[in-house]
Formats: C-alpha cells, structure tokens, sequence
C-alpha cells in the first residue's frame, strides 16, 4: 500500500525517501542460472545464431518496432547498433553452452526516479515458454532490484495477448492502458504497463526461487507448482 502523508499545509503528500539514494546505471555483466546465461550483447559473437534463432518465426516480429530484417547482414548490423548503446542496454539470452536463442534488454533507466524497463523480449521458437526465459527475467529483476531500483516496468502493445499473460505470470501488477501511446509500423499502439516495486519483490523472489527449485519439477519433468499460481498468490496479497 502506497504510504500518504500529510504536509504543514495539511494536504497529502508521498512518503520521505529518507536514505534513498539514485542507484547506479545497471553494469554489462554475465548473469549466470541454471538453465540460462545472460551476457552483454556481442554482435560478432552472436549475431549468426540468432539470426538462425529467430528465422523460423516471422510473427515474433509483429509488435516490435523493428524487424524482420531483409538478410542476415541487415541484422546483424543493426545488433551491432544497438550492443553499442547504454539504453536500452540488450543482452543475450544464452543456453548454458553459450549459445544464443533471444535478446532482451533494460531501457529508459532513470535512476533519478529509481526506475528501469525490461523489454525488446525476443526469443526464438525453440527456447519459448521455456525455464531458460524465466529464470532470465528472474535474474535481471534480482540484478535491478540489488542495484537499488524502486520500480521495474513491463510494457507492451496492448493487443499483444502473450506478452500480457508473461507480464501477469512473472508476477507484475497490471497499471492501465496508455491510449494512443505511440505509432508503431504506421499502426496506432495502445500501451498497456506493469510493474514490480522494490517493496514487493522480496515475497515474488521467492516465489521465483520455490519455482526453479529441481524439486518443483516431478519425475515426469512437470512443474509441482505453477509460476502463475505463486506469483497470484504474491500479488493478492499486495491488495
């Protein structure tokens, strides 16, 4: 719950961050799980295996801003581009062998606000709703959250249906609908915006921690307890 206080005027006000100080700008480090590697973007390194990632699935291009690309070369000169900006920051979503199967990035950091973006989520076929994504954005939400973030955003086309239900199962809390936000491909896109605060994750980063447990998965190689159904029950008891 969103503390309110009351100035000398009597009129409410948010409460004194007393202590708080802007956190650092997020490093370009390797951030390694079980079943995932997230590394800097190197576009010498990786731009082959993603653009072999990412070409069997033209509609994982829909609601980005960018993309397809007309040849490998196109591409990966743009992932040259973008490995040379601070923000958005990209990274590699690597297997454990260090292979790369998708791209995500922190974007509009402001540390003066204590807030930072996950976004330009991109992820080829073959590594979809699969651990590897998960406990990726686990590990750059712990990474934010440890630098001293107060807010974690998620934003998305609000007709992007996948993306919505992945914001709610990692455990955001869903903010409204942005209308007219922005033109995307010469098409009008609603913005729909989530969030993780820094109050919040503890309790959500266990919930992360109980669901890539080996223990959570039977000897079936099913999970024990649903990502969706701990999160949920985080989120409820944030009303």
């Amino acid at each position: 719950m969103t503390v309110v206080e009351r100035n000398a005027h009597d009129q409410p006000v948010g409460a004194r961050l007393d202590g708080w100080v802007p956190p650092p700008l997020p490093p370009r480090t390797v951030l390694a799980g079980r079943t995932v590697v997230v590394v800097p973007l190197d576009a010498a390194a990786h731009a082959a295996a993603l653009d072999a990632a990412f070409a069997d699935d033209d509609a994982g291009w829909t609601y980005l801003p960018y993309g397809p690309f007309a040849d490998p070369a196109a591409h990966a000169a743009w992932l040259q581009a973008m490995a040379a900006q601070d923000d958005p920051l990209f990274v590699a979503l690597c297997q454990p062998d260090g292979t790369p199967v998708g791209l995500a990035s922190y974007l509009r950091i402001t540390p003066a606000a204590g807030s930072i973006e996950v976004g330009h989520i991109h992820v080829g076929r073959q590594a979809q709703r699969s651990s590897l994504v998960t406990e990726a954005m686990f590990l750059l939400m712990r990474q934010a959250f440890a630098l001293g973030y107060r807010r974690y955003e998620w934003k998305c086309d609000a007709l992007n249906a996948p993306s919505r239900a992945a914001a709610l199962r990692l455990g955001f809390a869903f903010e409204g609908i942005f209308r007219q936000a922005t033109v995307v491909k010469g098409r009008n896109r609603d913005t729909a915006w989530y969030a993780v605060l820094d109050r919040e994750w503890p309790a959500l980063e266990q919930a992360f921690v109980t669901w890539l447990d080996p223990a959570n998965v039977d000897d079936a190689g099913r999970q024990r307890q649903s990502l969706s159904a701990l999160t949920m029950a985080v989120r409820a008891a944030w009303r």
